[in-house]
This record gives structure tokens, C-alpha cells and sequence, in this order.
């Protein structure tokens, strides 16, 4: 598949002379690669429609050039069905758990999140959707339970009996979040989303941009990065001191729920992905290690 995905590149009427195309690391619902034209480098993300994962590209494109415009991302600077071309961020790296404990880089990450949520929809042509997880981690249970043993090793044979026991905590945790004062987030906030190029952090790959709680994107990233309770903490105190907001035993019971449900919702990701994808990703796996990591954070969340 990466083959024809590169030939796709290489057909693509954008370019002006002859090119070379690399893969790149990254993208578990689409093709990266790196593209040197005329002198000029570009990150081109190849990727249809995913209508299993609610992924439509019309509005990764309307969210992108939003992102640009608030000065989170780079510039989106041709798309096309399928494809979509970027400035190249030469020598930028991605976020690591590390790298947050300098201050300066936990400031300059609180920052960015803080401009993303408070400025990137003033940018939006369009409202833009809804990411509310509960309901997408019930509507991806719906889909593995309707394809059974397709599943895969990481939900059990049927994937029924793993299913129940995520959908009750998912009611669980949709009861301890409560009602929320929604911005507009990224919502797949995983290291590899965010390029660091020394100076500031940029936020790639909006392809489930949506209005959400701002602190389920620190959620997702503290529990992705399987950060330490310690570090968590700081993470979330920096955000709320941003807006106003002082962390006490409700948010920290909040933020932990939060960390819970993007767990649930990467496991369900990765079951539904095992089923439609085309990629070289071994997708089982990916489930288990949310799966793993979800038994330590539910474990913290119940301690609340």
C-alpha cells in the first residue's frame, strides 16, 4: 500500500520539477512522506475518508488552515482528494515525557494548548464538530461487536466480555466529568502530534479537531506519555492557573476520568483500526498497551 501511496505523490500536479520522496515515521490512519521539490521540502500526508473512525478529511483541511492562521501549525500549502501538503518543519523533534520535566518546555507546551483552545476557533470558516469520547467509545464498541472475532487478541474471541466492562467505566466516567465549558481542541494529542523546533511546539495532524473540555487533551497526552502522577499534576496546575483556575480534589478527579476515557477510546481505536486499515501497524498490540496502561490510571482515578 505504501507503494501506491507513493505513486499518488508522485502523480500529484502541485510540483514544479522533479522529485524525491521519502517515507516518514508516523501516521496510523494514513501514508507520510517527505517531499524535496525545486529546492523545497514538504511533509504530504496521503489518506481517504476513514468514515469508521469519523475521520472526513473536508474538515481536517478547514481545521488545519485555522491552525495555521492561529499560529499552531504549519502552513497547509496545497491539498487535493487524498492528499494534503504541508510546510516541512526541518529539524524539529517530538515531544517526549523527558523533555516536560524542564520548566521551560512544560511552560512553552501549557502555552501552546492554552493558544490552541482560546484562539484557533476565531480561525474556523466552519463550527466545526463535537468530540464528545464517550459517545465515540460507544459507537466503535457497536462496530467491533458487530464484526465479533475480527477483533483481534486484544478484546478477548468476541471482544464481548473486555467491551462490557470498558462500556460501564465509560458511563462511569461520562457521570464524573459532568457538564464542560467547551474549546475547540486537538483531541489526539500524542507525542508524535507535537514538533518541537527549539524555540516553540507546533501541533500537526488535525484530523479529529473538535469542541471538547481543554482537558482532555492534556489527559490524552499525559496518558499516552504514561507521564507520573507528579508530573500529571504540574501539567494540570500550569493549565488551570492559565485560565484563572485553581486545582483542587474535583479537578484532579476530573483530569484522572479524562485520562481514563482517551485510553478507552486509543483501545477501541486501535480494535477498529485492526479491521479497516491498510497499513503495516500491528494495531492488536497497540490496544493492549492502552489496555495496560488503563488499569494503572482507572486504579488512580478510583483513589480520587
Amino acid at each position: 500500500m505504501v507503494d501506491q501511496a507513493r505513486a499518488r505523490v508522485m502523480e500529484m500536479d502541485f510540483w514544479q520539477g522533479e522529485v524525491s520522496v521519502q517515507v516518514m515515521p508516523g501516521g496510523l490512519s494514513n501514508h507520510s512522506f517527505l517531499v524535496e521539490d525545486d529546492g523545497q521540502k514538504y511533509a504530504v500526508r496521503i489518506g481517504d475518508d476513514r468514515p469508521e473512525h469519523a475521520v472526513y478529511r473536508y474538515n481536517e483541511i478547514a481545521v488545519s488552515q485555522a491552525a495555521y492562521e492561529a499560529g499552531l501549525s504549519p502552513a497547509l500549502v496545497h491539498h487535493e482528494p487524498g492528499a494534503m501538503v504541508f510546510e516541512y518543519l526541518a529539524g524539529s523533534n517530538v515531544i517526549d515525557a523527558a523533555g516536560l520535566e524542564q520548566t521551560v518546555n512544560m511552560d512553552r507546551l501549557i502555552g501552546t494548548l492554552g493558544q490552541c483552545h482560546l484562539d484557533l476557533s476565531g480561525h474556523l470558516e466552519a463550527p466545526g464538530p463535537i468530540f464528545w469520547v464517550f459517545h465515540l467509545n460507544r459507537r466503535y464498541a457497536r462496530i467491533i461487536m458487530q464484526h465479533g472475532g475480527a477483533v483481534g487478541s486484544a478484546f478477548g474471541a468476541t471482544g464481548t466480555p473486555v467491551l462490557g466492562r470498558l462500556m460501564a467505566m465509560n458511563d462511569e466516567l461520562e457521570t464524573a466529568i459532568g457538564a464542560i465549558t467547551p474549546v475547540f481542541c486537538h483531541n489526539d494529542l500524542v507525542a508524535e502530534n507535537i514538533l518541537d523546533d527549539g524555540q516553540r511546539f507546533w501541533l500537526i495532524d488535525w484530523e479529529y479537531g473538535g469542541w471538547n473540555d481543554g482537558l482532555y487533551d492534556l489527559a490524552c497526552l499525559a496518558a499516552h506519555l504514561d507521564l507520573g502522577a507528579e508530573m500529571a499534576d504540574e501539567m494540570l496546575h500550569r493549565y488551570l492557573t492559565l485560565n484563572g483556575e485553581k486545582i483542587g480534589q474535583a479537578e484532579r478527579r476530573r483530569f484522572a476520568a479524562w485520562k481514563c476515557a482517551a485510553l478507552i477510546w486509543a483501545a477501541l481505536w486501535g480494535g477498529v483500526g485492526g479491521m479497516f486499515a491498510n497499513l503495516d501497524f500491528d494495531y492488536a498490540a497497540y490496544s493492549r498497551e492502552r489496555l495496560d496502561h488503563l488499569e494503572r490510571a482507572s486504579a488512580a482515578f478510583r483513589e480520587l
